[in-house]
């Protein structure tokens, strides 16, 4: 399947100023949830991510909100457990929902984008304490330019490597484009 053409076809790749929630500036928007709006489409794209990794995990965790419909889509694939992470009142992601990890049990940690891996990192740091044994992290589109911690590795049904500015250097905001912030995390 020609991932790029779909992310495309169903209006996923934005292009404009846009304001990442890493604080990052881009030219592109990659919004996984147009696609994802599309059962037929979601359900493709997590058969095509499970089939990326060597090793059945016992459970999928993803961050709320982008990686609701993936990852539940990968575990489903998989047939598996899913579980999420959210963010608590002082902005901390966390489990909630009564879930739990059974201490070394693998886990899959899947988003529908990475750009700085800090949503990824911050689902890995609120289930450290049950000990699970992170086999990586999967999405949709990877657009990072690295492994995380030379630790986990990532694997992607698409990378794109789409500019990113800091503010300072952003030159779309020196030639006074409107900046938007089209993701979840405000």
């Amino acid at each position: 399947m020609d991932i790029e053409n779909l992310l495309k076809k169903t209006k996923a790749i934005l292009n404009g100023h846009f304001l990442l929630s890493s604080g990052l500036h881009s030219d592109t928007y990659i919004q996984c949830a147009q696609v994802l709006k599309y059962p037929k489409y979601a359900e493709i794209l997590g058969n095509l991510l499970s089939e990326k990794f060597n090793e059945k995990p016992d459970y999928i965790v993803s961050p709320a909100l982008g990686g609701l419909i993936i990852g539940y889509e990968v575990a489903r694939a998989f047939n598996v457990p899913f579980l999420f992470t959210e963010r608590n009142k002082e902005g901390k992601m966390e489990l909630r929902r009564n879930f739990y990890i059974e201490e070394n049990k693998k886990v899959i940690i899947i988003e529908d984008v990475i750009t700085t891996g800090k949503s990824t990192l911050e689902v890995v740091e609120s289930i450290k304490d049950f000990k699970p044994n992170i086999l990586g992290f999967g999405c949709i589109v990877n657009r990072s330019k690295k492994e995380f911690l030379n630790e986990y590795p990532i694997k992607s049904l698409i990378e794109i490597n789409a500019k990113t500015f800091t503010s300072n250097e952003c030159p779309m905001c020196k030639n006074n484009i409107k900046l938007v912030k089209p993701g979840s995390r405000k």
